[in-house]
């Protein structure tokens, strides 16, 4: 049993790492984003449990982050700002949460003496595949103030374990999806108005392709790297090295859901046409090597898990279907 803070918690990825990391028998602190409604958004959906504790605040604060920091063995640094198109129109607020807010947790990490520091980046840092599959020397293309912030974020992450030697790994998982996802992100979209009843979906460029990944699998991938002696000082993706476009995705997603739903096309959804990835496809032979890590969820079987949950009503009642979420 281990002392754990997962930063990020309330959201779809950290609550689901939260999960398994109670599932192991850790003790986990959940940072929640402070707001006045003492809400803890995703984490509401986990049971109470005498292992879990959490906490409200903001990782933009560095006094604050000393203090969670405190008695803690291991850090999962996933608290960030990540829809990508409200990325345009806020770029300060990206750097502020995912730049300054790394620099406070590594420093408070650093005070701290925490064991393992597992930070996370993206997939987005590589932009456009300039070759396919993306290992980690693949080039950083910043194509979005959103992944320009995540570059940073991870430089300033790495420049404490060059000048520091804090024990921490940089963990760049792919396209993640399932439940509780945010309704920004296409699946969801997709699921979510389907089941709400439209016939007709509009939908921005459906030409890209992706390495979707199943969450439970970028959980155990993160886990992994936290477990693995050899992983600190690297960059590990974590990745299904299957590659499926977007649009072939929406159809499964229909094939699955019985549905005759129409796509189409709305200018208004694309990317300005230097800030979309058009290829992604993850090479994840370090982290087979590194951990023996080896997706369990193909993309049909997590599809549906993912429809599954959307459809009960008591879920996509969380989600407001009919507006286009930045």
């Amino acid at each position: 049993m281990k002392n754990i803070l997962v930063t990020g918690a309330d959201g779809f990825i950290g609550s689901h790492l939260v999960e398994q990391l109670l599932a192991q028998g850790h003790r986990v602190t959940a940072l929640s984003m402070y707001n006045s409604f003492n809400y803890w958004g995703w984490l509401e959906a986990i049971p109470d449990h005498a292992n879990l504790s959490i906490v409200s605040g903001d990782v933009r604060d560095p006094h604050f982050c000393r203090t969670i920091a405190r008695d803690q063995e291991c850090i999962f640094h996933l608290a960030a700002l990540i829809a990508i198109p409200y990325s345009y129109d806020a770029p300060a607020s990206y750097v502020d949460t995912n730049v300054t807010g790394t620099l406070n947790m590594c420093k408070a990490a650093l005070d701290a003496g925490v064991g393992r520091f597992i930070h996370t980046s993206t997939s987005e840092v590589y932009g456009t595949a300039q070759y396919v599959p993306i290992d980690e020397k693949h080039p950083l293309q910043p194509q979005s103030p959103y992944s320009a912030s995540k570059i940073g974020a991870d430089a300033m992450a790495m420049s404490f374990f060059n000048a520091f030697d804090l024990p921490l790994t940089i963990a760049r998982p792919f396209n993640t999806y399932g439940p509780r996802q945010s309704a920004r992100a296409v699946i969801p979209t997709i699921i979510g108005q389907i089941a709400s009843g439209e016939t007709r979906i509009k939908l921005g460029d459906v030409t890209p392709t992706r390495d979707f990944n199943y969450v439970t699998d970028t959980c155990r991938g993160f886990i992994a790297l936290a477990e693995c002696d050899t992983a600190v000082g690297k960059t590990v993706n974590i990745g299904s090295n299957f590659e499926i476009s977007v649009g072939d995705t929406l159809s499964l997603i229909r094939e699955l859901m019985g549905s005759d739903v129409e796509f189409v096309h709305d200018s208004a959804r694309d990317r300005p046409g230097k800030s979309e990835v058009f290829r992604l496809w993850c090479d994840n032979g370090l982290i087979r090597e590194l951990t023996g890590f080896e997706p369990e969820v193909d993309i049909r079987t997590g599809l549906q898990r993912t429809i599954d949950w959307f459809v009960n009503p008591t879920n996509l009642a969380k989600y407001k279907t009919a507006i286009y979420n930045v």
